[in-house]
């Protein structure tokens, strides 16, 4: 059979998605009810089925080998320069393919995994994967161990580990160098700019490396503490370095003078918050639970002046910000070991940035989201890729979230 029909078999009539408790979700935003699971499983499903349908290359006529996500929806913007997104997309399949179970998304994997490195505009004769981002090859490489994790299929992780060894942590420090000592760097041609999107990502991939090391049955190469000893390293270096510890704050970068930038993005507090949360779980030291609540907080009263919610992100790398944020947002929500207050005020946060999207930003004959909370986009409209992923992950996230009474 040919792919294309795998591609096409997909997809499903979205016009009939309805809200929980039977009733309708309508386009004003009207629906006034609790939203049940049921609910938040139907946006989730019709959501990633409009990621397949509009954006999934080989799911148009004429691009039966596109195994590549498209940055605009409907053949809009097929360029190619746009590398992490990719893995961003997946990460939304492997959510779909953990929600469901269906196979139809499971299929997708292989594809994927053909498509993104040929597609690479940066891959290297030795290494198709890579890229001169540290950061791109980050998301990569976390999508990868997901794709493992969902599927138990070595060749993922060990592929995810290759990276990590070989490409990411080689670019770490030194540790005497002033006046970084330390840190994962940005970009491999901009000299000792050190990021929080390099370095958060970086201490999540070591952190899982190391959880999931005895399951992989790694036997050779690097052995499993190191990964631990690293990702404690990465994460004190970020923390030490562009956390603001009296607001929650987690600053953008500190450049080759080693002055730091006041920029603060939703996707590092993310990544931030999802580092503390690891190693939390793997060491059981509250300070780094105690961390990832103070950089939640930050978002909630700083970051959220657009009526309760975030800001709008419409296009570019900006439209996966929030996405981000709310993809390890949820993993710390769940976290049983939170205080009673704490877990109220996060748990129903999401839930009211979850409702505003679904009743008011998403499009429900296309079931695409543009990344504004508040104006679905037309249904002749073009979408960016990275705004609708945001999407994707927040509903995935509801999708996940356990109940207040849990």
């Amino acid at each position: 059979m040919k792919r294309i029909f795998v591609i096409v078999s997909l997809l499903f009539s979205l016009s009939a998605f309805t809200g929980g408790n039977g009733s309708a979700m309508a386009q004003d935003g009207s629906a006034g009810e609790v939203k049940d699971a049921k609910y938040w499983q139907q946006l989730a499903e019709g959501m990633s089925q409009a990621l397949i349908k509009h954006f999934w290359g080989a799911s148009f006529d004429g691009y039966a080998d596109r195994y590549y996500f498209n940055y605009e929806s409907d053949l809009a913007n097929m360029t190619t320069a746009h590398y992490w997104p990719q893995a961003h997309a997946m990460d939304v399949v492997v959510d779909a393919y953990m929600r469901t179970g269906d196979k139809q998304y499971r299929k997708l994997y292989p594809l994927w995994w053909e498509g993104a490195p040929r597609f690479n505009f940066a891959g290297r004769t030795e290494d198709p994967w890579w890229n001169d981002f540290v950061d791109d090859m980050e998301w990569i490489t976390l999508a990868q161990i997901r794709m493992y994790e969902s599927t138990g299929e070595k060749d993922y992780i060990v592929k995810a580990r290759q990276i990590y060894d070989d490409w990411i942590w080689s670019t770490w420090g030194p540790e005497n160098e002033s006046p970084w000592y330390g840190g994962i760097t940005w970009k491999t041609d901009v000299e000792k700019s050190k990021n929080a999107c390099s370095n958060g990502p970086a201490a999540i991939i070591a952190a899982r490396l190391y959880s999931f090391y005895d399951k992989a049955k790694f036997k050779d190469g690097k052995p499993k503490a190191e990964y631990l000893n690293e990702a404690v390293k990465i994460y004190s270096w970020l923390k030490r370095n562009l956390f603001n510890p009296l607001t929650g704050a987690v600053y953008d970068n500190m450049n080759r003078r080693g002055q730091i930038s006041p920029a603060v993005f939703t996707y590092n507090v993310g990544t931030f918050i999802g580092a503390a949360h690891e190693l939390y779980k793997i060491t059981g030291n509250k300070q780094y639970l105690a961390d990832a609540v103070k950089a939640g907080n930050y978002v909630i009263h700083f970051m959220s002046n657009n009526g309760g919610v975030l800001s709008d992100a419409s296009y570019g790398d900006g439209g996966l910000f929030n996405g981000i944020f709310f993809r390890y947002f949820v993993k710390l929500i769940n976290e049983p070991d939170l205080d009673e207050e704490t877990h109220k005020s996060f748990h129903e946060y999401i839930t009211r940035c979850a409702t505003v999207m679904a009743e008011q930003g998403v499009n429900l004959n296309t079931m695409l989201f543009a990344g504004r909370w508040r104006k679905a986009p037309a249904d002749d409209e073009h979408v960016c890729l990275t705004a609708h992923l945001s999407g994707c992950m927040l509903a995935e996230a509801m999708c996940v979230l356990k109940p207040l009474n849990e």
